[in-house]
């Protein structure tokens, strides 16, 4: 009586494992073979560049989180080596180099050795901006103050996609995020805004051209004013002014990045809830 227990056992064991094989090939064949999982980017290097003590740290510590390999730019080097060794000690891989995104010899040598001592990017965030003079009659705005701020925010961020977008290419998959602002839909000042409506239409025009070849290009627009600091849940609410936590910010991004290519989002807005609507 064991005996056949044992026997029967076994070949129910066996019909499972069959039909199990038997489902997953039809699976692969009839609905691809990410259909068991999601076809997402895992990214192994990511850079961040335009980092401050704001959203930039909060990005940097929320990548972090996913066991990526960091590169940091920044023009300042202070700042950028207290949060390398910040991330150091919690065991992430992070290098920080100092970068003028506006000049192209320092973009190229910034990613040279990226590519050396972490290896070929996944992940590209341009977040660096130029806000330039706020309330200075146009009269008053020097041509050197205009063109820098552009420099800054629309050829930096067209210098750092252009050194990762090749080998993106060759691997069929990427990530590129641009950071805008309320800027990037509804004139402000000047200078910044027409550098993010310049950044946000480079978004556009570069997800037209490599999301068929498995790129994710997306564009965030910020509609408010970001802490300094992260907050913790709750605290946003005792300051007069509704500010944006860059912990929450940044947790959006990452929500992004992990987005399954068969539904990608091309422009994310984000504010707090306490903002009063294009005011």
């Amino acid at each position: 009586m064991r005996a056949a227990r044992t026997k029967r056992s076994c070949y129910l064991l066996h019909l499972a494992v069959t039909l199990f094989n038997a489902f997953l090939n039809l699976s692969e064949s009839t609905l691809g073979p990410n259909y068991s999982s999601m076809n997402a980017i895992s990214p192994g290097v990511a850079v961040i560049a335009g980092v401050g003590p704001g959203l930039g740290a909060s990005l940097a510590r929320r990548i972090a989180k996913e066991g990526c390999r960091l590169a940091l730019l920044a023009r300042s080097s202070d700042f950028l080596e207290t949060l390398s060794k910040e991330l150091r000690r919690r065991g992430t891989e992070t290098l920080s180099i100092p970068t003028d995104i506006a000049e192209a010899d320092q973009v190229t040598g910034a990613f040279q050795r990226i590519r050396e001592q972490l290896g070929s990017v996944d992940l590209l965030i341009n977040n660096a901006s130029e806000s330039g003079p706020f309330g200075q009659p146009f009269v008053e705005i020097s041509a050197e103050n205009f063109a820098h701020s552009w420099r800054v925010g629309v050829l930096g961020s067209f210098l750092c996609s252009q050194a990762v977008v090749p080998e993106m290419l060759q691997k069929g998959a990427g990530c590129i995020l641009f950071t805008g602002a309320t800027s990037s839909v509804r004139g402000g000042a000047i200078t910044f805004s027409s550098a993010k409506f310049a950044m946000r239409g480079l978004a556009q025009a570069l997800a037209k051209e490599l999301w068929p070849k498995g790129i994710h290009v997306a564009h965030i627009i910020i509609d408010g004013v970001i802490g300094e600091n992260e907050l913790e849940p709750g605290n946003e609410d005792q300051t007069t002014e509704p500010l944006m936590n860059p912990a929450a910010i940044a947790e959006a991004y990452w929500g992004l990045v992990t987005q399954d290519r068969s539904a990608w989002s091309l422009e994310l807005d984000l504010r707090p809830y306490r903002e009063k609507f294009f005011e």
